[in-house]
């Protein structure tokens, strides 16, 4: 049993580290002001997307998808430690240069399309000339995501889409979105949901309200379908089951939602214990204190048990295996672990961890939607359960 990261993804990560303190360094500290004060404005949005475009250039955005579609080929596991490895530098822009799991990115899932969707839609993305949006939970249907209400009804070489999805990142500014509807009510899940492409700009389709959530602005609104008519050879994958192909790609997804908290982590722990060496109180930094070690050390072995379980979800999703149970587990326990190493930095930072301003309030209202989106705790340890014949 080797536990050493190949050489050559090393050198990916490497590399990709580089890109970073070259490129996405220097536009973190021009506009730190407005990161401070927890707004973007339009300048900041131009300025990601021109580093979406330097790293599409290279290859990191995309790197996670086939040669033939002009990605890299990498593996699960070589894009993992890309994940980690931009959100160990605590840097909010490198969520432009990668791909998942940032929703506006290239998905596997278009590898479903025809070759002619391929590319329309996935090869703009993958040159960050295009983003998109992934339209599936609606104001009745989030955890139970098979109970969505949005109809998409035949008529003719056209579906004429209705209903209202929310919570939809990216929505507003995407060129176009992958819309989950029910072609057949009776099917469900087993072969009555259909994944759509509908672009942006067609009738029918229009962004309905911003929804401002408590980790700030993150780019969610509605989306309302009236009689939006969109071509049948616009469906991803087979007609019907739209839903059984984004579950195909789960697994991957966990394993790069792990990533990111487990980087998250690590960088929360990094900057309270420099700051616990030089915070003094009654004479003496208070990392000399029991109290602020065991805070630390308790966190450094969650963040290492998280490690390799995130490690191992990603070299099985590249053995070929579906590890549902394993995934879960990943997005359990690192979506807690995260939240508990924000707290606790929060708490070792005292007042200035309260403060707006201050290196860890953000992070900690940040991470608190991880424990919800893309499969609650509580939908995760359902699903172990039953894994366990329960």
């Amino acid at each position: 049993m080797d536990f050493a990261v190949p050489s050559e993804l090393d050198e990916v990560r490497a590399s990709f580290l580089a890109f970073i303190d070259r490129e996405v360094r220097p536009v973190e500290e021009r506009f730190r002001a407005e990161l401070q004060e927890d707004r973007w404005t339009e300048e900041m949005r131009d300025a990601a997307s021109a580093l979406r475009r330097k790293s599409a250039e290279i290859g990191y955005y995309g790197a996670h998808l086939p040669e033939e579609v002009g990605g890299w080929g990498l593996s699960t596991l070589g894009y993992t430690l890309l994940v980690e490895a931009g959100a160990q530098t605590g840097l909010r822009f490198t969520t432009a240069v990668l791909g998942p799991p940032n929703p506006e990115a290239p998905t596997r899932l278009l590898l479903q399309a025809s070759p002619e969707l391929q590319k329309k839609y996935l090869l703009p993305l993958v040159k960050a000339e295009k983003t998109m949006c992934f339209a599936l939970t609606e104001p009745d249907a989030g955890s139970d995501a098979q109970a969505i209400r949005t109809r998409a009804t035949r008529d003719g070489d056209h579906f004429v889409l209705n209903g209202t999805k929310h919570f939809i990142t990216n929505g507003a500014y995407a060129d176009f979105a992958i819309v989950f509807a029910v072609t057949d009510p009776e099917k469900k899940a087993q072969g009555g949901i259909t994944a759509f492409l509908v672009d942006k700009g067609t009738p029918g389709f229009t962004v309905g309200k911003h929804q401002r959530t408590m980790a700030g602005e993150t780019s969610q609104v509605e989306l309302v379908f009236d009689d939006c008519r969109v071509p049948a050879t616009n469906i991803v994958g087979e007609e019907g089951f739209g839903f059984y192909a984004a579950m195909k790609f789960l697994n991957t997804g966990r394993a790069y939602i792990g990533a990111l908290c487990l980087g998250i982590a690590e960088y929360c722990v990094r900057i309270a214990t420099e700051y616990a060496k030089d915070r003094k109180t009654f004479g003496k930094p208070i990392g000399k204190y029991q109290a602020v070690q065991w805070m630390l050390a308790d966190s450094a072995v969650e963040i290492e048990a998280a490690r390799w379980m995130t490690y191992r979800l990603a070299w099985l999703c590249d053995q070929g295996e579906e590890p549902m149970r394993e995934s879960s587990m990943v997005k359990l326990y690192n979506t807690e672990m995260v939240n508990r190493v924000a707290d606790r930095a929060v708490q070792i930072f005292g007042g200035m961890g309260y403060l707006a301003e201050g290196p860890v309030e953000r992070i900690f209202r940040f991470v608190r939607m991880l424990r919800i989106v893309e499969g609650t705790s509580e939908i995760q340890r359902l699903v172990i359960a039953r894994t366990m014949g329960l």
